[in-house]
């Protein structure tokens, strides 16, 4: 691996630039101190001081195959020598390469991609797809989600991120599973599964079948906390839709490409949605792509039909040859199989013997290289330490540790991520959790119960 060099000097440059010249998202702009970041490798990346961060948060959940492979990095140098753009309305191969891979992992009734620039885009345009095919207007979602920040993906969304940005129409909220706070007093996954399911029903009953376009759902949603569907939910999911004639949109944008150990997360289950949203890990980040996997019954709305969508950067051929670079890595290098292997012989087991040690920890769950805790002051009462939609003093000195001990994580409200590359190594993995071992005992006299 490449030494980081300290250059503080540069650094500062770098801060004092930022400061007068970036307008950051979701933030008030005197109150942030971004880190600067000077380079990355692999599982770490680091500062202009020389400090190495093990990266457990991949960014924003987005390199899966870590920073800098070499072979996705060489795939983008080569296709910038040959076709380094072109308008949407033409084809080219770094495009259709890129569809047909992405086609061949969703499933065998999946045969068309409409690419977008990020997630946001993805999800947008396909409520627009489920609109227009169904000629219904009212898209269902969960309060616990996130689906990006343009006109309808943040109606959709449930986090408190909405609140100021609805503009949107035709949106219904309601409550998935989550049985560590659960809104059915479930006592198991089961009737956890069961309850949300019958709410499910009750609400689309209430709101008129024939006016519901799609349920739009993050298969494992992960911003609002790593909730692993329990058995039999997305099951649930696809016999109502089929019932009343919605459609199922699955939000793999973050879930997606490796992450839980499948290609996308609803392949956990035994069933299938009718569109697939996507981004991040397609091109672990390297360059800007996402998409919409459409199957022939929805494409062919669209025959002789206008679709009133498009992109200036749509298919863009950086981008497209990068997708099938990460795929190809992530094929030859079984790196789908090593998300699975460290979820469940190193992150899984290991986050819940730190559970049994550091009563912080509230509840553990996750899948692959997915996993999420609920950080605590009392368990008996499962008190959050920060509260929904805001952090606290305490949060922010459970993260303060993190990055003191090298671990980059990725926290949101009470709640502590864990999400390391796919291809993380089984040392990095355990070295990860012996960080955040030091973090937890670190911020211990923060809880109040029992």
């Amino acid at each position: 691996m490449t030494e980081p060099i300290a250059n503080p000097a540069l650094g500062a440059s770098v801060s004092a630039a930022d400061k007068a010249h970036v307008f950051h998202s979701w933030s008030a702009q005197a109150q942030i101190s971004p880190m600067t970041v000077a380079g990355g490798q692999g599982s770490y990346f680091w500062d202009y001081d020389g400090k190495k961060f093990l990266d457990f948060s991949c960014q924003l959940v987005f390199t899966n195959i870590g920073h800098q492979h070499p072979k996705v990095v060489k795939a983008i140098q080569e296709q910038a020598a040959v076709l380094t753009t072109i308008a949407p309305q033409h084809a080219n191969i770094a495009r259709n390469e890129a569809a047909g891979r992405i086609v061949e992992l969703a499933g065998k009734k999946f045969q068309k991609v409409f690419f977008t620039n990020a997630g946001a885009d993805a999800v947008e345009n396909a409520i627009r797809m489920a609109r227009l095919h169904t000629g219904k207007q009212k898209v269902f979602s969960t309060y616990r989600s996130y689906h990006g920040n343009t006109g309808s993906a943040i109606n959709a969304t449930g986090d408190p991120r909405r609140f100021p940005n609805e503009n949107s129409t035709g949106h219904v909220h309601f409550w998935g599973p989550y049985l560590y706070r659960s809104a059915f007093w479930a006592r198991d996954e089961a009737e956890e599964c069961k309850r949300a399911l019958e709410h499910l029903e009750q609400t689309i009953i209430f709101e008129g079948p024939k006016t519901i376009a799609a349920i739009l759902l993050e298969s494992v949603p992960g911003t609002a906390g790593i909730l692993v569907p329990p058995k039999g939910y997305l099951e649930g999911v696809r016999a109502l839709c089929d019932k009343y004639e919605i459609l199922w949109i699955a939000d793999e944008v973050m879930a997606g490409f490796g992450r839980t150990g499948k290609w996308f997360a609803f392949q956990h289950s035994s069933v299938e949605p009718d569109l697939i949203a996507f981004a991040k890990g397609v091109t672990s980040g390297y360059v800007p792509l996402g998409g919409v996997i459409i199957p022939d019954y929805i494409a062919k709305t669209f025959d002789d039909r206008v679709f009133p969508g498009g992109l200036t950067y749509s298919g863009h051929p950086l981008a497209c040859a990068t997708a099938v670079a990460t795929i190809d890595t992530m094929k030859e290098e079984k790196i789908v199989e090593n998300a699975a292997h460290i979820g469940e012989t190193i992150l899984g087991p290991g986050l819940r013997e730190l559970a049994k040690k550091h009563k912080v920890i509230g509840d553990v769950r996750g899948v692959g290289v997915f996993w999420g805790m609920d950080i605590v002051t009392d368990r008996d009462a499962r008190t959050p330490i920060a509260p929904y939609g805001a952090s606290s003093p305490a949060m922010n000195e459970l993260i303060a540790a993190c990055k003191k001990n090298g671990l980059m994580p990725f926290p949101n409200f009470n709640r502590l991520h864990m999400t390391p590359p796919c291809n993380i190594s089984e040392a990095d993995a355990r070295l990860g959790l012996e960080m955040l071992d030091k973090a937890l005992t670190e911020i211990g006299k923060h809880y109040t119960g029992a």
